[in-house]
Formats: C-alpha cells, sequence, structure tokens
C-alpha cells in the first residue's frame, strides 16, 4: 500500500523553468542581451537527438539564443575541439554542453577539459569539480543540482540529516554527496563493493540511489519516512503491456519502497525533468557570473 507522499519533480521543473523565462526577460530588458547556449551533437545516437531536440526547444522557450552544432560521427578529435574553441571565445555563448557518448575516436574527457570552466554548464569539467568539494563557486553537474532543489522543497534545512548515496559515479554520486555535506548533512556514499548495503541505507534520512541497476533498492532498505530521490532512469522488459513492450523503472523497486519511505521520486516524473532546468539555471548563472550581471534569485 502506497503511503509516501510523491515528489512531483515535472511540476517543480515546470516551475523553475517559468522562474527563470521570467529571469532572462528582465536580464534583456536590464542589460539589452539574453543569455546563450550552445549544444554540441556528435553522430546519430537516436537518445542523444531527441535529447538535443528537448534541450534547444526549451531554451527558446525560456527567452535564451540556443545555438546548436550537429556534427557527423565521423567528426575528428581535432575539429571538435576547435569547435569547442571557437564557441570559448563566442562572447554570445555563456553555456557549452557536448551531448555524451561521444563516438569512440573520440577521448571525451579530452574534450571536457578543453571547455571554458567558466562556460560549463554540464559541470562536468575539473575545476567545476574541484570547486564543488572545497565550497568554491562551481557550476554544479544538472542532475544532482535538481536533487537537491527538490529535497530542499521538500524538507527544507538539511542540516544534521543522514544522507546516503548509492553510487559513486563524477556525474551523479560524488557531486550529490559533495552537494550534500555543503548542506552539513552527514553524509555516506555506497557503491557496489559495500559491505551491507541494505543495512547502510536503512540508516539515511534521505537516500539517493544512482547506481543504474533497475528497482535494486526495496523496500526493506528503506527508513521508514526517509525521503527517497530515484536517479535511476531503466527500460526493462514489459510482457505485459505486449510482446517486445518495455517500460521505465528506477533504481528503487517503487511499489515496496513507496510504502515505507516518507515521500518518493517516481520513475518518470521525478528527477529526469529536472536535469534540462537545471541546464537552463545553469547557463543563467554562468552568464551572469562571466558578464558581470546580477544573479537573479532561482
Amino acid at each position: 500500500m502506497e503511503t509516501a507522499e510523491i515528489i512531483d519533480g515535472k511540476a517543480f521543473a515546470a516551475g523553475l523553468r517559468e522562474r527563470i523565462g521570467s529571469a532572462v526577460t528582465e536580464l534583456k530588458a536590464k542589460y539589452g542581451e539574453a543569455p546563450g547556449l550552445a549544444v554540441v551533437l556528435v553522430g546519430e545516437d537516436p537518445a542523444s537527438q531527441v535529447y538535443v531536440r528537448n534541450k534547444g526547444k526549451q531554451t527558446l522557450e525560456s527567452g535564451m539564443a540556443s545555438f546548436e552544432h550537429k556534427l557527423d560521427s565521423a567528426t575528428s578529435e581535432e575539429n571538435l575541439l576547435k569547435l569547442i574553441a571557437e564557441l570559448n571565445a563566442d562572447r554570445a555563448v555563456d553555456g557549452i554542453l557536448v551531448q555524451l557518448p561521444l563516438p569512440a575516436h573520440i577521448d571525451s574527457q579530452k574534450v571536457l577539459d578543453a571547455i571554458d570552466p567558466e562556460k560549463d554548464v554540464d559541470g562536468f569539467h575539473v575545476v567545476n569539480a574541484g570547486r564543488l568539494v572545497t565550497g568554491g563557486d562551481a557550476l554544479v553537474p544538472c542532475t544532482p543540482l535538481g536533487c537537491l532543489l527538490l529535497l530542499r522543497d521538500r524538507l527544507g534545512d538539511l542540516s544534521g540529516k543522514h544522507a546516503v548515496v548509492v553510487g559513486r559515479s563524477n556525474i551523479v554520486g560524488k557531486p550529490m554527496a559533495a552537494l550534500l555535506l555543503r548542506e552539513s548533512c552527514t553524509v555516506t556514499v555506497t557503491h557496489s563493493r559495500t559491505a551491507d548495503l541494505p543495512g547502510e541505507c536503512r540508516r539515511a534520512d534521505i537516500l539517493v540511489a544512482a547506481v543504474g541497476r533497475p528497482e535494486m533498492v526495496k523496500g526493506d532498505w528503506i527508513k521508514p519516512g526517509a525521503t527517497v530521490i530515484d536517479v535511476g532512469i531503466n527500460r526493462v522488459d514489459a510482457p505485459e503491456k505486449g510482446e517486445g513492450k518495455t517500460r521505465l523503472v528506477g533504481d528503487v523497486d517503487f511499489a515496496s519502497a513507496s510504502a515505507v519511505a516518507g515521500a518518493i521520486t517516481p520513475v518518470p516524473g521525478g528527477v529526469g525533468p529536472m536535469t534540462i532546468a537545471c541546464l537552463l539555471r545553469n547557463t543563467v548563472e554562468a552568464a551572469c557570473r562571466r558578464r558581470g550581471w546580477v544573479t537573479p534569485d532561482l
């Protein structure tokens, strides 16, 4: 029986995009310019194409300038790095995002490191990672930032709460832990080698699952009343819907977890919608920092 409050990421993201649109309107009126986001797509990956299209659409809807660069999968690493150098130097571009994954012949880390840290709206550059961990003024990876905004909205002050992060990736797990430390949580980072993973999870007031394994976290892993943030997006077979059909599930077994947790994000409709909204938020923040504009309260 479902007892947990459902954390509606889709509704929160819509409100955030609305606030971003209002802020962009104010910035344009005050400074005569709009923030600009450049998205680079290399190759024909269908999921990446959909994601880039959605990013471009939402960028324009917010009133910002959108610059899309779609390159052939045979594009050389040298030419991609040349494009990034041009975008780094382009004053109209405040944020640069290179859509991953890149073709196998291109060194992804080399490409990400070539982006100006002040335009790194994905928050993946080693400079921004270092700033985040040391308490500096960083551009933060979008998915963990979205998780943090949902947690603040649900819980208010996070100080003193015990947070457990399942997963240690550079994209979600590690920056999520750093953000929670900045909120004065007590943070435990768990992973595939953790002894008694269920026991560690049961200690959490806040449980963030970002491990990429369908429905791994069960209801009996969760402390009664805990807030559960499910970052996972996994496609699994759904024979009940028909032959060859699939459905999306998270890293948390929603049915059993929602009977124990105090609040939980669904999949889909939880963390997912927050990622692009936070990308737009980062672009506004980057524009204001670079140009010496007053940063709006988002």
